[in-house]
């Protein structure tokens, strides 16, 4: 089975659960994927997401799909795969790839916010806020002294601020809509509405079903703590 699918991030909204509580979702769109080769060694499938004009492409992206004979993607991605028995080429993936309950991380650009000061790029706690200080949001001292007289590479300093990859570990699938293929995240997922986003499935978290009792967490006392107390009177 293939391990994730390509998708595209189309808003947030909110769903109640059986007990009434809110839980803040992310709409990502998780296919139609299209499967565009497949390989053995290791197991791996690459897919096609969204169809784009021949126009759009460079020549050897445009020969690679006629040599297809399929359509061309915009997104190529390529997953993991355990089993390709049950895939060929041309053969389109559906959101029914995850169901409700597992745990994936999504992977995209995250929002750019141009260039930004130290304190909102590296959330600095700043200098002295009261009048006469002339150092309320400034960086400060960058330099080493006379040895080795010159900044230290990897400083902490203004500058350009998000637009990078970003993935969001452990998003739990709440609910899944075969038909439009559409998926709800618990969470939120990095990038802007409309974004590519890939979506893979957690390796660090197991299906869980959601439907199961919420356990009580018994909490241990430490038996020092419990004995001094009683001894003052102020445990029963």
């Amino acid at each position: 089975m293939i391990r994730g699918l390509v998708g595209k991030k189309l808003g947030m909204t909110q769903i109640f659960d059986k007990d009434g509580d809110v839980i803040p979702v992310t709409v990502v769109a998780a296919g139609p994927c299209t499967v565009l080769e497949l390989k053995d060694s290791p197991l791996k499938v690459k897919v096609g997401f969204e169809q784009v004009k021949e126009s759009r492409l460079n020549k050897p992206t445009l020969g690679f799909f006629k040599k297809l004979g399929a359509a061309p993607s915009r997104v190529i991605r390529e997953f993991d795969s355990t089993d390709n028995k049950d895939y060929k080429v041309g053969q389109e993936l559906k959101a029914d790839v995850f169901k409700p309950g597992d745990y994936v991380d999504v992977t995209g650009t995250s929002l750019g916010k141009g260039f930004q000061g130290g304190m909102k790029r590296w959330n600095w706690s700043g200098g002295p806020a009261a009048h006469g200080s002339m150092h309320h949001r400034r960086i400060g001292s960058i330099g080493a002294s006379a040895d080795p007289s010159r900044t230290l590479r990897g400083t902490n300093m203004p500058g350009h601020m998000g637009a990078r990859r970003v993935t969001s570990q452990g998003l739990r699938v709440m609910d899944v809509d075969v038909e439009k293929n559409i998926i709800l995240l618990k969470g939120t997922v990095p990038g802007y509405r409309n974004a590519y986003v890939v979506i893979n499935r957690s390796k660090k978290k197991a299906f869980r079903p959601l439907q199961e009792e919420r356990k009580a967490v018994v909490r241990k006392v430490n038996p020092m703590k419990q004995s001094k107390a009683k001894a003052t009177g102020k445990g029963k």
